[in-house]
């Protein structure tokens, strides 16, 4: 729990206006696993414990859980928990929120996404097993659901990626790509705010029939095809990013 002395300087005011609640929660734990409260190797507490602990939305948690991913701090392990990194705080290669928003970069990290899983995709169709199968499908199944409910976030984009990384059987594959995190997956880079939940929607179910056609080629153990089909799907996702640039207010 917070302690006392922490109670009126959790949450400070923020340097600048912009600084979201998330940020602000980014650099709470950031801190906290620097002076060791989080020590390196342990699981963080549940989300609902920082929920309470915090005293921020779910959705806060979640973001702030995502762009800790992306910059090194933790791991995601589906199903267990999130793990404070080894080698938290340390600063090797990453791509960080803060260079992506420059659209060139957005582009450049999607041209890396490119590169990186269609190789992974034509793997694991060679090695995919069912259990592998059955984590793809699920994913595909949840995206189904987030499309319908409208959830504005891509944990089950970012979950079906993993299983396919996951299914080649080689840990580089998974370890790159988990590390690298969502810094790298578009979330229609507009704030959530800024479309409406009919154009949301249709997007999730748009992305959500690309992964289904990458899981085809996959299930039906089709190398090029899997290759092909999530090279098609990345090349659209940076086609989308384009299209939504140049129609930006």
């Amino acid at each position: 729990m917070i302690t006392e002395g922490e109670k009126s300087s959790l949450f400070p005011a923020p340097r600048n206006r912009r600084e979201t609640l998330s940020s602000q929660v980014v650099r709470t734990i950031a801190e906290r696993i620097k002076l060791d409260r989080y020590p390196r190797g342990s699981k963080l507490p549940t989300e609902k414990e920082l929920i309470e602990d915090l005293g921020v939305s779910r959705t806060v948690i979640r973001e702030a859980i995502a762009n800790l991913r992306a910059s090194g701090h933790v791991s995601i392990h589906h199903g267990i928990g999130v793990f404070v990194r080894q080698d938290a705080g340390v600063a090797p290669f990453r791509l960080g929120d803060e260079s992506l928003m420059v659209v060139e970069n957005v582009l450049k990290g999607l041209e890396l996404r490119i590169g990186i899983e269609s190789e992974a995709a034509a793997l694991a169709a060679e090695r995919r097993t069912p259990a592998d199968i059955e984590a793809m499908i699920a994913a595909c199944e949840a995206m189904d659901l987030a499309a319908r409910e409208v959830r504005r976030d891509t944990q089950d984009d970012f979950r079906f990626h993993c299983a396919v990384a996951a299914a080649s059987q080689n840990e580089h594959f998974y370890g790159i790509f988990n590390y690298l995190g969502e810094t790298l997956m578009p979330r229609m880079r507009l704030q959530a705010h800024q479309v409406s939940d009919a154009t949301f929607s249709a997007h999730l179910a748009r992305v959500n029939q690309e992964h289904r056609a990458i899981l085809s080629a996959i299930e039906a153990g089709d190398a090029e095809g899997a290759r092909a089909a999530m090279r098609k799907h990345l090349s659209d996702s940076r086609d989308r990013h384009i299209e939504r640039v140049r129609h930006a207010p």
